[in-house]
């Protein structure tokens, strides 16, 4: 296997409201497509996808209910302190529910983390070894 993922995609409860969250409310660039029931996001080297979570489960063959951790967390990771800031008032801004604000952390950098609408967790980090 070669070391890349290609495609993240997140099972969501409501497309639109997902849609607009990340387009609009974040500003990543949607593909154009005659797609009706998932939306793709282009980001540097791979796309996040979006795909209503029941419809997801089926085609994984895996039960669609679940809450709590799921066990992962997606990152971005920014140039500055503040940048760290400023990309997580925007997210809540977006609609997002801030969940730990920006800190130093233990490892060094600066970080926090904010929960999308379907409870995604994002962590916005400034890192002085990734700079």
């Amino acid at each position: 296997m070669e070391p890349r993922i290609s495609i993240v995609t997140l099972g969501v409860s409501d497309l639109e409201r997902s849609i607009r969250f990340y387009r609009d409310g974040l500003g990543l660039p949607q593909l154009a497509g005659d797609w009706t029931d998932i939306a793709f996001f282009e980001l540097r080297g791979m796309q996040l996808a979006l795909y209503p979570r029941d419809k997801l489960a089926e085609d994984a063959q895996v039960p669609a209910e679940g809450s709590g951790f799921p066990g992962f967390t997606l990152a971005h990771n920014v140039a500055s302190k503040a940048a760290v800031e400023r990309v997580l008032a925007e997210a809540v801004r977006a609609g997002a529910k801030l969940k730990k604000p920006a800190q130093d952390v233990f490892w060094g950098g600066y970080s926090g983390y904010f929960a999308d609408p379907d409870g995604f967790l994002w962590e916005v980090a400034w890192s002085p070894h990734f700079a």
